[in-house]
């Protein structure tokens, strides 16, 4: 595992030869994303053609929750961004309109620019991962040789493989006070993003038949399979079950999977040995022990698309004043993750 700003550049040099897409995701607030993906462009610069954006807002100076100052997204000259008229409003650089789109925000319509000078940018993408697969790919038409989503809070839906080629999260102090609360946290998330994807070519078929026009599903061991009538599995975990024979092998899901689909299968005497089937691991929001419980029961969670996690970046440190020991803590992750983790430290030049 590495921990420099050179190694980080070397990974991002092979990334960027790769994928199109990046995302930046933070398990919480204050994890130095934004200071990660300054890192990014600093390290990119005269390089690369750089495309920037966000799902909904980031870049604002204020953390909207501890009002604390946040760090700005620094750009350079030539690089391509995505903002709202209103956000735009807000950064200090000069700009040239490219392209205009259609798609409305609360701050006003988001358009596509070419910074003229470096300067701050405050960013304030779409909120649907519809539009914001259009918008990568407008941006991606100008020229760009890589877009790098920068994520709001608690947002890891554009993630998602449809959107983006790779990502890389952002983890550190300010989850928690206690270490091992983070590092398992981080690691939970590590193990949803490496679920094994289906490998049963007739089992994916069928399952992206059933997803194409349902909600839920279930496929059978003679791969016979029948659609649900439930708008969501949200709420109706007992139903979905009730529905669910002795020959049932697969339960297939589209929207959110929550702790409450793996508790009914613990505590169901009648089905065993289920296969849970979810498009990929940004529809899970399930806690470690429910996870592990299910595990233990002989359920199993498999994805049509795996998350692409390339790096972990880390922040020892959180704005709240306190911070953990570097060292123990890089070690502790580590030990839990197998993809390299970084500690870049401030991006000092802006």
């Amino acid at each position: 595992m590495l921990s420099g700003n050179k190694d980080f550049f070397v990974l991002l040099s092979n990334a960027v030869k790769k994928y199109k897409v990046i995302s930046i995701i933070g398990l919480s607030k204050n994890v130095s994303k934004t200071t990660t993906l300054n890192h990014i462009i600093n390290l990119l610069k005269n390089k690369l053609t750089i495309g920037v954006t966000s799902i909904g807002r980031d870049g604002e100076p204020y953390d909207a929750i501890t009002e604390l100052p946040k760090p700005k997204i620094i750009v350079e000259e030539g690089t391509i961004f995505a903002t709202a008229e209103d956000s735009l409003k807000n950064s200090d650089i000069e700009t040239e309109l490219i392209k205009g789109t259609d798609f409305t925000t609360p701050l006003g319509i988001i358009n596509i620019y070419r910074a003229k000078n470096k300067g701050y940018v405050e960013l304030a993408g779409p909120s649907m991962n519809k539009q914001l697969k259009f918008l990568c790919n407008d941006i991606l038409k100008i020229g760009c040789d890589v877009i790098f989503i920068d994520g709001a809070f608690d947002r890891r839906s554009f993630a998602t493989p449809l959107i983006s080629d790779a990502t890389i999260l952002s983890t550190g102090a300010s989850v928690s006070q206690n270490m091992e609360r983070v590092v398992e946290l981080t690691s939970h998330l590590y193990d949803l993003f490496s679920l094994e994807i289906v490998k049963d070519d007739k089992i994916k078929k069928i399952s992206k038949d059933i997803l194409r026009t349902a909600q839920v599903g279930i496929i059978n061991d003679d791969y016979s399979s029948n659609k649900l009538e439930e708008s969501t599995a949200l709420g109706s975990s007992k139903v979905i079950f009730d529905q669910i024979t002795k020959d049932a092998k697969y339960l297939v899901i589209k929207g959110a999977i929550t702790d409450s689909i793996l508790e009914e299968y613990i505590i169901n005497k009648k089905v065993k040995d289920i296969t849970v089937i979810t498009t990929d691991p940004t529809k899970l929001f399930i806690n470690k022990q429910v996870f592990y419980k299910f595990i233990k029961k002989g359920g199993r969670l498999k994805v049509l698309d795996r998350i692409n996690l390339i790096a972990i970046t880390v922040n020892h440190t959180s704005p709240l004043g306190y911070e953990f020991e570097n060292n123990q803590f890089m070690r502790l992750l580590q030990e839990r993750i197998n993809v390299p983790i970084f500690n870049l430290g401030p991006c000092d030049n802006l």
